[in-house]
């Protein structure tokens, strides 16, 4: 009840709404939500990645220098695991192939993003000298929050939630159709229903891990790698519980999504890395982000 008696409205109270709009036109050129998420999410992580190299010693412009090929490296990547994954749309019956490369329609697959980025911030890296591992531990956090960012694009397009349901947080889901929502003869926007929101809980999820991770760097010493496994483990420890959740189409195996068992793999592999890099014992001088192979400081 606000102030004079005057009532909320209902569906404020009940769900988080959704826009009904997630392309909005200057002229001939579209600005679309998703894109946009995503473009905040890339500058938000750039920020911070250059405020963690200072702050290991580097001059802050390490992340400028191996920006491009990681960030076309990544989203490359995003979108070829998201077709691989969810091949129907494309290659299905009622399929289209052509549909593949359109990429500002939303569509990307974050493993494919880290894999193919990661493989393009290891060459930029390696043709300035500078540490990989280094350079991986300093953008985790950035990363998390460029996730974090980016999973609203979900919220803008209507997309990626979990089942019905009538909790205070449940999100409201449109039908949309070309960037608008569908509206029935008397002008209302379709709802389809009230949702979990999994796209919000990987958000947070990912907000949280990132805070964890900066406290964790600031009281423990980690050997070189260390930081980009807590990323892995991190990470895939909620959104294997977010992808069971989820119930958008998604290919399946052994009667569970895909990114299901690619959480629990990566999970491992980041327990893996974490052991050995402890057990290497490569650990860096503080304040220090030195190139590869140069000795470290005593």
């Amino acid at each position: 009840m606000l102030p004079g008696g005057v009532a909320l409205p209902t569906a404020l109270v009940t769900a988080i709404p959704s826009p009904e709009q997630s392309v909005w036109w200057l002229g001939p050129l579209p600005v679309r939500g998703y894109a946009l998420s995503i473009l905040l999410g890339i500058f938000a992580a750039l920020w911070l990645t250059s405020h963690r190299s200072r702050a290991r010693g580097g001059t802050g412009q390490e992340i400028y220098d191996i920006a491009v090929p990681t960030i076309v490296l990544g989203i490359l990547g995003g979108r070829i695991y998201h077709v691989v994954s969810s091949p129907w749309p494309y290659f299905g019956e009622d399929g289209n192939i052509w549909d593949a490369f359109k990429i500002w329609e939303g569509g990307l697959g974050i493993w494919g993003a880290v894999a193919l980025g990661a493989l393009g911030a290891w060459w930029a890296a390696r043709r300035r000298g500078l540490s990989f591992l280094d350079l991986g531990d300093a953008m985790v956090p950035g990363l998390l929050v460029a996730q974090a960012l980016g999973r609203w694009g979900n919220w803008f397009n209507n997309e990626l939630y979990g089942g019905p349901s009538d909790a205070p947080w449940a999100v409201q889901i449109h039908r949309m159709s070309g960037g608008e929502a569908v509206r029935d003869p008397s002008g209302e926007a379709v709802v389809l229903g009230t949702f979990q929101p999994t796209f919000l809980y990987e958000s947070l999820w990912c907000l949280i891990v990132a805070v964890v991770i900066l406290l964790l760097d600031r009281r423990l010493r980690f050997a070189r790698g260390q930081v980009l496994a807590l990323y892995l483990m991190g990470y895939t420890l909620g959104r294997f519980f977010f992808e069971i959740m989820r119930t958008d189409p998604a290919q399946l195996v052994l009667g569970q999504r895909v990114n299901v068992w690619v959480s629990v793999a990566i999970f491992g592999l980041g327990v893996a890395l974490y052991v050995w890099r402890g057990r290497v014992g490569d650990y860096p001088a503080r304040g220090a982000l030195r190139p590869e192979g140069a000795p470290a400081a005593s």
